[in-house]
Formats: structure tokens, C-alpha cells, sequence
């Protein structure tokens, strides 16, 4: 058996999505974890697939979105997953704004460390 088919079988959980529509009012959808991502100020949550196999999408905007709720094996592995994309957009920042003085010299500016206590840690 393939990685790939042991990620398949593996129960990543639901997430249950509510939102108002301006045609259905409030409208409550769960679907797999995997289904419903957030990007670029809109929730996307996998609707169904056309007859090729394409996914059908549907773009939610944040400001119409009441809440997501999800069910997680690990919150801790959801915190780092967080911790992991701010730390990702915070050195992108770093790419695209310059830090320092805006001399030669090195800049004293340190990266911020964060640390995800888990349960154990106390």
C-alpha cells in the first residue's frame, strides 16, 4: 500500500460551515475538512463535481460567514498549523518589506520565536 492510500483512508474529520446566502438565508453545510479552506478574505467549500471530475467550488465571503466549526484528531496539530502559516507569511513579509535603518549595515532585528505549548509541557 501506497502513502498516498494510507492518507486516503485516514479520517481527517468535518467541518460544518454557516453562513447567509442572500437566496437561502442561513444555510448550515458540513463537509470534510478537507473540502473547506479559507483564501484571500473568502471561505471555499467543495459543493460537488461536474461530470469530468472537476471540482465545483463555492466562494463564501468572510463578512457572510457566522462561523466554522471543525472536529480535529489534535487541537495541538491545528495551533501549529496556524503557528506554521504565520510564521510562513511573516518571513514572506520579511521578502517584500525592507527592515533596518536602510543603510549597509546588518539589521538588528531578530525574528520572533513562538512556542506551542503542548498539554504535557504543563
Amino acid at each position: 500500500m501506497v502513502e498516498e492510500d494510507l492518507e486516503l483512508e485516514r479520517d481527517l474529520g468535518e467541518a460544518t460551515i454557516v453562513y447567509e446566502d442572500p437566496d437561502e438565508g442561513t444555510v448550515r453545510k458540513t463537509v470534510p475538512n478537507e473540502h473547506v479552506a479559507y483564501f484571500q478574505d473568502h471561505w471555499i467549500v467543495k459543493t460537488d463535481e461536474d461530470e469530468e471530475g472537476n471540482d465545483i467550488v463555492r466562494r463564501i465571503p468572510a463578512r457572510r460567514v457566522h462561523y466554522v466549526e471543525r472536529s480535529v484528531e489534535q487541537f495541538e496539530e491545528e495551533v501549529q498549523t496556524l503557528v506554521d502559516q504565520v510564521q510562513s507569511f511573516a518571513a514572506d513579509l520579511r521578502t517584500k518589506i525592507p527592515v533596518g535603518s536602510g543603510d549597509d549595515e546588518e539589521s538588528d532585528v531578530q525574528p520572533i520565536e513562538v512556542d506551542v505549548e503542548s498539554e504535557d509541557d504543563g
